[in-house]
């Protein structure tokens, strides 16, 4: 008797997971499909499981690794084919799947506002799992919680106010003098920057927010940079729910290897400040981002205080955010200067105006407007993030649409920094000048049609360390070289966390004649 209560419970509880199953991967999906269609909103058709990536995986497949002509701007339809095709076959708002996600693109300024400045609450951040989880955790970049959010944000702004860039801008400028000092060997032959930069933002952020030289941060950046490449690598695969549970990929046991030593790596730098307070070396646990971590995770006040996981995730956000941001927006600054000679030597002359041949120094930042106008219009069209994502929760109304619950919103970048609607016939031009009277002026009032750092309360926190940081590395070599793109370059922008080169981005420096 008890045998067959068993086997009828089993066979009702396998009956009612695959009813289940089949209403996430089928009825559902389908169910929004016909919701969005009678509200004018279509979209590449789903299918069971895949949704549209496989589509979307070929488009990129196709594309990927086919050069650029003529040095062009217009990368949209190469960072993203799948975007740039729907757009033109649905129109400017269309229904995409990310397997059997909902997700709905939107490209008309109105609704953009009203998503990112989220007045209600009702447009959270979509959180990360899978590969993301790993890379950023519940750091400030991905969490969505509401009061976690606002004590992340809050230690966040402490660490990167006014006051605190200015102490970090010796750091910045002694790292650049590193880097600088290996090129004087190299002067005149070809130097590939990309990797050049990317070691020197990790070195950057290493000495500004953690108070450890790029030696000490070494593994930590390796390991991250294996993270982002296997995140990047499984971000449109969809495997079937609970398969993980019983089987795990090559990609996902090497990632949990490395999310691993990355947390090991992070604590040993906390045991060590902890250590040396204890020891009474020092008198507290540091003004930088990692002691004002540290502090939280020691504070008595419950409501202020950090885990030891939300310690972790906030170090690498920041590694991540602080490393990859700069180092694109550096990239395509200097590849963007050595295609525009006119453009360099208005940026060398302003430099040499504020600074002369003295180092930059936190106050002389604020009046480099011509290097301002150049950020502006790298940031235009080349942006490092092409895409923000952001969560329907409950059943809703965005302008004429009514949205379905637990689908999402998937906003191009991008598309709106490239489309001529906005910026005009020029729009793949590299024209610094649209921002000469302030981003206001360039898009007529309408800032959310510029959002290379987000919009709204949750626009990025780091804006102003980026901004400083690539100001100094560019004014110290515009104070020491000409520069000219080396016939060796590949035109070939590419997608891996952030926009950028390909195959990297060759530079020949010649010495300033003084």
């Amino acid at each position: 008797m008890q045998s067959v209560i068993f086997l009828s419970s089993l066979f009702l509880f396998l009956l009612w997971s695959l009813a289940k199953l089949l209403h996430n991967l089928w009825w559902n999906p389908l169910r929004i499909q016909r919701m969005m269609a009678q509200q004018g909103i279509s979209g590449p058709p789903y299918r069971f499981l895949h949704g549209s990536t496989k589509e979307t995986i070929k488009m990129k497949m196709e594309i990927r690794n086919t050069p650029m002509n003529n040095l062009s701007h217009d990368i949209f339809p190469k960072i993203h084919p799948q975007v740039n095709t729907w757009i033109d076959t649905y129109g400017r708002n269309y229904l995409n799947w990310h397997g059997p996600q909902a997700q709905l693109v939107i490209t008309e300024p109105d609704l953009i506002k009203e998503v990112l400045l989220n007045r209600e609450k009702t447009y959270p951040k979509t959180g990360t799992k899978d590969f993301a989880k790993k890379l950023l955790g519940d750091g400030l970049v991905s969490t969505v919680d509401g009061k976690k959010w606002a004590n992340q944000r809050k230690l966040a702004n402490h660490a990167f106010h006014g006051e605190s860039l200015k102490n970090m801008a010796p750091a910045m400028v002694e790292s650049v003098h590193t880097m600088l000092g290996k090129w004087k060997n190299q002067e005149g032959k070809e130097i590939e920057v990309f990797g050049e930069f990317k070691l020197l933002t990790s070195e950057v952020i290493s000495r500004t927010a953690f108070g450890s030289s790029y030696v000490e941060g070494r593994n930590i950046f390796q390991m991250l940079t294996g993270l982002v490449t296997l995140t990047s690598k499984n971000a449109f695969n969809i495997r079937f729910p609970g398969i993980r549970k019983l089987w795990k990929t090559a990609d996902e046991v090497e990632a949990e290897k490395l999310e691993k030593g990355i947390r090991n790596s992070i604590l040993q730098m906390i045991k060590r400040r902890e250590k040396k307070v204890m020891a009474g070396e020092e008198d507290g646990f540091g003004d930088d981002f990692l002691g004002q971590l540290v502090k939280a995770l020691h504070d008595t006040d419950k409501s202020k205080k950090f885990t030891v996981d939300n310690l972790v995730d906030e170090c690498k956000t920041f590694y991540i955010a602080g490393q990859e941001t700069v180092n694109s927006m550096m990239t395509w600054m200097l590849f963007l200067l050595a295609i525009n000679p006119e453009w360099q030597e208005e940026a060398r002359r302003e430099v040499l105006n504020v600074f002369g041949n003295k180092d930059p120094d936190s106050d002389g930042l604020g009046k480099l407007k011509k290097i301002s106008m150049i950020m502006n219009e790298t940031l235009r069209l080349y942006p490092p993030v092409v895409g923000l994502t952001r969560k329907v929760g409950k059943k809703l109304r965005l302008g004429r649409l009514v949205l379905p619950a637990n689908s999402q919103i998937f906003i191009p970048t991008l598309k709106l920094h490239h489309d001529p609607e906005i910026w005009g016939e020029d729009v793949h031009e590299f024209k610094p000048e649209r921002f000469s009277e302030g981003i206001a002026k360039a898009t007529n009032n309408n800032a959310v049609v510029f959002i290379p750092f987000g919009f709204g309360p949750r626009s990025c926190v780091g804006m102003s360390f980026v901004a400083a940081e690539a100001k100094i590395l560019l004014s110290m070599i515009l104070q020491r070289y000409t520069f000219k793109l080396s016939p060796t370059y590949i035109h070939c922008p590419g997608q891996l966390a952030t926009t950028r080169p390909q195959h990297g981005l060759q530079i020949r420096f010649h010495p300033l004649q003084q």
